[in-house]
């Protein structure tokens, strides 16, 4: 099962959060990724963060990335979106 934890950060404490699983093994882990984000931009109202390099980077090396002002092209009301993977198995 693929699981997502997000959730959105101002002055140093959780505004909302939500965790998204997804337990379609046919998708690559790329798109379960995706998937988690969009569902986590519809329910927080949110226009989808633009992946810069430093996220990937982050990401791939530390399961975790955070989402600033820089990576929204519409104005945000918080610090960051941060995105950890909980669990990342993708098989049956």
């Amino acid at each position: 099962m693929f699981r997502l934890w997000g959730k959105i950060v101002k002055d140093h404490h959780i505004l909302d959060d939500m965790t998204v699983e997804n337990g379609n093994y046919a998708l690559s882990d790329e798109e379960l990724v995706r998937d988690a984000i969009d569902r986590m931009c519809v329910r927080f109202d949110l226009s989808h963060p633009i992946w810069l390099a430093k996220n990937r980077k982050e990401f791939a090396a530390r399961h975790r990335t955070r989402f600033a002002a820089d990576s929204f092209i519409d104005p945000i009301s918080f610090d960051y979106l941060e995105i950890q993977m909980l669990e990342d198995i993708n098989m049956p």
